[in-house]
């Protein structure tokens, strides 16, 4: 049975006449009288009655004509569906990210995305850089966003951002900005008896011995009292006067009360964030989606 046969079927159940379903599908009599007998065949019963009189439908035939429209209609969505996900126009996308990308620009834009692209449906998920990574290797995120130059082989990387460090310190603290505007850059070595508050070693490698690395350039060792394995928590704990931190300087932007911040002196360290992708993931509303975040980044 092919889909055909369901189409000369249902023409002919519509016009009970050989002449007038030919006329309507484009062919001749014979054609259509082939295809309805081969129907039949592969139903196994006989759909239609042919008499002087005209031809009229069995009660098999009158059985067979809903799910055959039915059958019709799926075919036609299947192909519509297929057709909108080939244009990028529907779909879904898994995104991952770190907790610090919503203070880097990527609200703004999925916010972009949904007004240009609505039909797709765009779920995040947060994780740290290294089970992002993984996820995208096992065909689990279609795009990450992480932080740190190393990409496993066989993805594809863009870098986002590259941004420096800042000093997190209690509201209260001697070296805090002050009423008088005090934003001037903090020489790290000023910190170097504070308790720090790290990002956790197992979660980050690369972030844990930059900021270590960092302190020793200044010619200490952090005094590390807490490890964390969010930013945020990282933050939140510098807010409640548990230590000092040296974080990513969009958090400035977390708005937590109780954290003030000051730019770095005698330091050019920097980090990366770059989005990842798989290739058997690139799709056309992926790809759709990469070409905003350069723009927005830009």
């Amino acid at each position: 049975m092919e889909f055909r046969h369901l189409r000369c079927f249902l023409v002919l159940a519509d016009e009970l006449h050989f002449g007038r379903a030919a006329q309507r599908l484009a062919m001749t009599q014979p054609p259509l009288s082939v295809n309805i007998r081969q129907l039949e065949d592969a139903v196994g019963t006989q759909l239609f009655e042919r008499g002087t009189r005209g031809v009229k439908l069995t009660a098999a035939g009158q059985a067979f004509r809903a799910p055959a429209q039915a059958l019709l209609e799926g075919a036609r969505e299947a192909c519509e569906t297929a057709r909108q996900v080939g244009a990028g126009a529907i779909g879904r996308l898994r995104v991952g990210l770190v907790g610090t990308m919503l203070y880097r620009g990527l609200p703004q834009w999925l916010q972009r995305f949904g007004h240009t692209h609505p039909g797709i449906e765009v779920a995040l998920v947060e994780l740290n850089s290294q089970q992002q990574l993984d996820a995208v290797t096992r065909d689990e995120l279609d795009l990450a966003f992480v932080l740190g130059r190393r990409v496993p082989e066989g993805l594809h990387s863009r870098t986002v951002f590259t941004e420096s460090f800042v000093a997190c310190l209690p509201a209260g603290h001697a070296a805090a900005p002050s009423a008088k505007g005090r934003r001037k850059a903090l020489p790290l070595a000023a910190l170097r008896d504070e308790p720090f508050i790290l990002f956790s070693r197992s979660v980050s490698p690369d972030y844990h011995a930059q900021i270590v690395e960092m302190c020793a350039a200044a010619g200490f060792y952090p005094r590390v009292r807490h490890e964390l394995r969010h930013w945020l928590s990282v933050v939140a704990l510098v807010s409640q006067g548990m230590g000092v931190a040296v974080v990513p300087a969009p958090l400035q932007r977390s708005g937590l009360a109780g954290a003030a911040f000051r730019p770095l002196a005698g330091t050019d360290a920097s980090f990366e964030v770059r989005c990842v992708w798989s290739s058997k993931a690139e799709t056309p509303a992926l790809r759709a989606l990469l070409r905003l975040v350069p723009a927005a980044a830009a």
